[in-house]
């Protein structure tokens, strides 16, 4: 197991049979859009407890969930019951809420998030339509960096130039790529597109890129089949742009969690010692404020 105190930047909790919280994705007959059958990971609970037994002994000191209850019909209540489960377990240490982005009246549930937790540090919202490149959607990009907030985003290659463009013109929010862009094949050719919208997005200052997920959808994934994908990562943002997260427990169903922590030490061995304790913890915490 590494050595290094690691804040994991992308977990997910989730109480199925909350009153108050739907998690479409996790329904018996939901399958899951890239990844397809995801009947492994369905727990009833996975919370706080449960989260702070996986990752023992792992060196995490710090977690920051992200939205997961999607489905529900206040997205607020997610956010209290992940206060509530800071208070009774201490994890997670930071909230990446649900919100509309697109609705009229976002500006008042930003509010609403606020006042249900101290914790709050951001948004992620799997809008509608062309959303990157729509007003309306603008708008509320903007309101968060108003507010000190910052934006997770789930983002192909193809669409980076547009992210690029959006944190370009709203320079005061912080744009957060998710999953490294989430690379969905391995082939040659998909590995230097993949670069080129990378390298596209790490144009705009005020993006920043999450490195998890490497592993998803691959159960044989390795080290040095993940390797070439951190690396460029980190070439075209800098190591002071770049964390790590894990992505558990969805990435339970392709590792274990000290494999996948293991994997992110091996490589990170490369850079120095001040650089692999920024990737590890300090540029997660100062961008998310933990």
């Amino acid at each position: 197991m590494a050595d290094l105190a690691l804040v994991d930047t992308h977990v997910h909790f989730w109480d199925l049979e909350h009153e108050k919280l739907e998690y479409v994705w996790l329904t018996p007959d939901a399958v899951h859009p890239i990844l397809g059958n995801i009947d492994a990971i369905k727990f009833p609970v996975f919370d706080g407890a449960a989260y702070g037994r996986e990752v023992e002994g792992s060196g995490v000191v710090k977690a920051v969930h992200v939205q997961a209850a999607i489905g529900s019909e206040d997205p607020v209540e997610e956010t209290r019951w992940l206060q509530e489960q800071h208070d009774a377990t201490g994890w997670p240490s930071a909230i990446v809420a649900d919100v509309r982005m697109q609705a009229d009246d976002v500006s008042e549930q930003l509010d609403r998030h606020a006042d249900a937790s101290p914790l709050l540090r951001g948004f992620r919202d799997f809008a509608e339509g062309d959303y990157l490149v729509d007003p309306a959607f603008a708008r509320a990009y903007a309101l968060l960096g108003e507010r000190g907030l910052s934006y997770d985003l789930d983002c192909f290659w193809e669409n980076m130039h547009k992210a690029r463009d959006l944190a370009r013109k709203h320079p005061e929010t912080t744009l957060i790529l998710g999953h490294a862009g989430f690379p969905l094949e391995r082939t040659d050719e998909y590995f230097a597109n993949w670069k080129r919208g990378i390298s596209t997005l790490a144009e705009a200052e005020s993006a920043v890129c999450k490195i998890s997920g490497l592993g998803m959808g691959d159960p044989s994934w390795t080290v040095e089949s993940i390797r070439p994908w951190f690396e460029h990562c980190v070439e075209a943002f800098g190591v002071e742009r770049c964390f790590l997260g894990t992505n558990w427990p969805v990435d339970k169903l392709f590792s274990d969690y000290g494999t996948v922590v293991d994997a992110y030490a091996e490589i990170v061995a490369q850079y120095s010692p001040d650089e692999q304790v920024a990737l590890f913890s300090g540029n997660a915490e100062r961008i998310y404020r933990i």
